[in-house]
């Protein structure tokens, strides 16, 4: 997908234009969703791993946002029969696609706080 500008018929389809924002603001739509697509950028993790890496994160809200990134696509959710029973936690395709949506807010928000706040990250 290229920019807006690039984008065919776009100015004739606001709905269009706007539905696709809408499911990306529902995809990061949190607190805490970012930092976790984040922590899987580095590999399939279990659910402790995660927690460790975000911490402020409480275990409710984990749990919460993790089902919310699974029912969106964005994560998978692998239970393996073992003993105890192990649960790794993986970026879908579409996960790791999304990287280009945060690098690009990223910018964005570097950008904006130097030119607004005066400050440099």
């Amino acid at each position: 997908m290229g920019k807006i500008s690039e984008l065919k018929g776009w100015k004739d389809c606001s709905s269009t234009y706007i539905l696709a924002v809408n499911d990306t603001i529902n995809v990061i739509n949190g607190k805490w969703k970012a930092a976790i697509i984040s922590s899987l950028f580095f590999g399939k993790k279990r659910y402790g791993e995660i927690e460790k890496d975000i911490p402020k994160i409480s275990p409710r809200m984990l749990s919460k946002e993790l089902r919310d990134l699974e029912s969106n696509g964005i994560v998978l959710r692998k239970v393996y029969s073992t003993i105890p029973i192990t649960v790794e936690y993986e970026l879908t395709k579409s996960g790791h696609e999304f990287r280009k949506v945060l690098d690009v807010m990223l910018e964005w928000g570097l950008e904006h706080r130097k030119n607004t706040l005066g400050k440099k990250p």
